[in-house]
């Protein structure tokens, strides 16, 4: 009796076992890479799948977008600024055949390259540009990347820089050019301002030597508002054209 219950245990267990191996369900976002004898034979889909063990094996993929921090790299800019920058990948398996076959394990391989061309691409551009064209910056990686990865069949659909850090002395440094930035442009403003009000009076002082009645109605206008100001003493400015008007009018009377 103790034997037959061994033996039938032993036989439950290989039976197990082989379903094990035999059998394989797989995800809608899931493709089975299948291998027969070592060598690969088909890609299946998502569903029931029976293999015949040790013969065939199965290796799963993943088709979903994988999301991959890449970690903080020492990138010098073209005007010799020291920065930390990191980034996140965002791709995905095209082709479940390449990725399992042509590339030993595609996200570190991914991830790796990811490292490497942020740090080349950015090493290409200066401090401000990478703070201030980051998009461009994101388009210019994944289209390298993506370029790379695809003989792995990987899509890489976008890329993001997430930090760009500075040391201390370097952020001080640039408060102050932004300061120094934001004088010249309201001193610049200011000087536009004065110019354009110079050439006004300019053109004003033009018209009223072109019209002395103009001048004279002017001078009447600022008499009128100077004896309407409360003050004990009122000067009345006099035009030395109105004096030369005036002297000439008693000489002739005169004669």
């Amino acid at each position: 009796m103790l034997v037959n219950a061994i033996i039938a245990a032993v036989i439950a267990v290989l039976v197990i076992a082989f379903l094990s191996q035999a059998i394989w369900i797989l995800r809608e976002y899931e493709r089975g890479v299948v291998y027969t004898l070592g060598r690969f034979t088909s890609v299946t889909g998502p569903g029931f799948r029976v293999l015949i063990p040790v013969v065939q094996q199965i290796v799963k993929v993943d088709l979903r977008t994988i999301t991959e921090d890449v970690p903080s790299q020492d990138v010098i800019s073209q005007d010799n600024v020291s920065v930390k920058v990191n980034a996140v990948i965002y791709f995905r398996v095209t082709d479940p055949q390449l990725a399992i076959n042509e590339v030993e394990n595609f996200r570190r391989a991914t991830s790796e390259l990811a490292q490497t061309t942020l740090r080349s691409v950015l090493g290409k551009h200066e401090l401000d540009e990478m703070l201030s064209e980051r998009d461009k910056l994101n388009r210019d990686i994944q289209e390298i990347l993506d370029q790379q990865t695809d003989r792995w069949g990987i899509k890489v659909a976008n890329v993001e820089i997430k930090h760009v850090d500075l040391d201390e002395s370097m952020i001080r440094a640039i408060a102050r050019q932004a300061e120094a930035e934001r004088e010249r442009r309201a001193r610049v403003i200011n000087a536009e301002g004065e110019q354009q009000a110079a050439q006004k009076l300019v053109e004003a002082a033009r018209q009223l030597d072109a019209q002395p009645a103009a001048m004279q109605l002017r001078y009447l206008n600022s008499l009128q508002d100077i004896a309407g100001d409360r003050t004990n003493t009122i000067v009345f400015p006099f035009p030395t054209n109105m004096m030369g008007q005036l002297l000439e009018s008693l000489g002739s009377k005169k004669g």
